[in-house]
């Protein structure tokens, strides 16, 4: 199950509190104050983890709670500390805190870590309060509470290429042929109700990530069939692929509108550098001429049929080398940018 969006509860620990100790010994029976201080509480973090692919482990498990410090105890002893813990997530996370909106951090690669949830500091023993005027204190601290909020995880998949195009485009066969993914395939529309991921490989030991997402139709930056939920997955892409089936009855309104909806969605995602791929090559009539789109923005447009392969060499080689310019063109990433809080 592709679960890509989950509310949950996390609840850092409280500190333990200091403790009021007067020392007791045979021979030294008045023994000044050796209460030691608490325990912290543990922190709750986000950590990437590149095995996972889903948010699925979130929708069982809801609340997310650290353990709380030990108290502090006598011979100015500090109560023992308790363990942090690491929720994991895959790449391509956004944490957003529900309350006030608030991006709190991306996570983009294995390894990313991120503070959600501080614990709470362990209170000070009495020995702490120990003055030349005030030898015999009696004072001393809780523990300091945990901090507690509810966090929203968003997942926005990670892939270089990204399918857009109508139900029915043929976005998963074209998937199922370039790469190991085996995603349904039916000649209904809507047959993919969650985004695929398929490695391409080519010779040479070059490879690429191919995306697959629901198909768009026309409304689907305001909610309409499955494009809103799913536009997110092709924000991340480095490229897009806008395919558009030559048995369209009108293929240029057919590639008109997803760029429409892509750019209602967002204009940033509209201006990603993209490639218009004619699907469908084998059901032009015989010796009918491959029609050539008015898509002046597109950096080429190739005419494929994932049934016979024709032109499926020609693509994989292609999109590998606009891949590759995307990857050089982008801005070197941000020492301190979402960094532990």
């Amino acid at each position: 199950m592709f679960i890509d969006r989950a509310v949950v509860k996390v609840i850092a620990g409280t500190g333990g509190s200091g403790a009021s100790s007067f020392a007791r010994f045979k021979f030294k029976p008045k023994g000044g104050p050796d209460g030691g201080d608490g325990g912290h509480g543990g922190h709750v973090f986000i950590r990437g983890d590149a095995n996972l692919a889903t948010l699925l482990d979130y929708r069982y498990r809801t609340i997310w709670k650290a353990g709380r410090g030990e108290h502090g105890k006598g011979k100015t002893k500090t109560g023992a500390s308790a363990e942090d813990i690491y929720m994991p997530v895959p790449p391509g996370t956004i944490v957003r805190d529900v309350a006030t909106g608030e991006v709190l951090a991306e996570i983009l690669h294995d390894g990313d870590v991120y503070r959600v949830a501080r614990g709470g500091r362990g209170g000070r023993g009495n020995a702490r309060f120990t003055t030349p005027t005030h030898q015999a204190p009696r004072e001393w601290e809780p523990g300091e509470e945990g901090q507690e909020r509810d966090i929203e995880l968003v997942l926005k998949l990670i892939a270089d290429v990204g399918l857009v195009g109508e139900p029915n485009a043929g976005k998963s066969t074209l998937l199922s042929v370039l790469s190991a993914a085996r995603p349904k395939i039916a000649d209904y529309p809507f047959t993919t109700l969650e985004p695929n991921l398929g490695v391409v490989q080519l010779s040479g030991s070059r490879t690429f990530v191919l995306a697959d997402i629901p198909g768009i139709i026309e409304g689907a930056h305001e909610g309409k069939g499955l494009g809103l939920k799913f536009l997110q997955h092709v924000e991340r892409t480095r490229v897009l692929a806008f395919l558009v089936p030559l048995d369209a009855p009108d293929p240029q309104a057919v590639y008109d509108q997803l760029r429409g909806e892509v750019r209602q969605y967002s204009a940033t995602l509209a201006e990603r550098p993209h490639v218009v791929v004619l699907t469908k090559r084998d059901l032009l009539p015989e010796g009918d001429d491959v029609p050539e789109l008015d898509a002046s923005g597109a950096d080429r447009q190739l005419a494929i049929s994932s049934a016979s392969g024709t032109g499926l060499e020609e693509l994989k080689e292609y999109l590998w080398r606009f891949v590759a310019d995307a990857k050089a063109n982008e801005p070197p990433p941000s020492d301190d940018e979402w960094l532990e809080e």
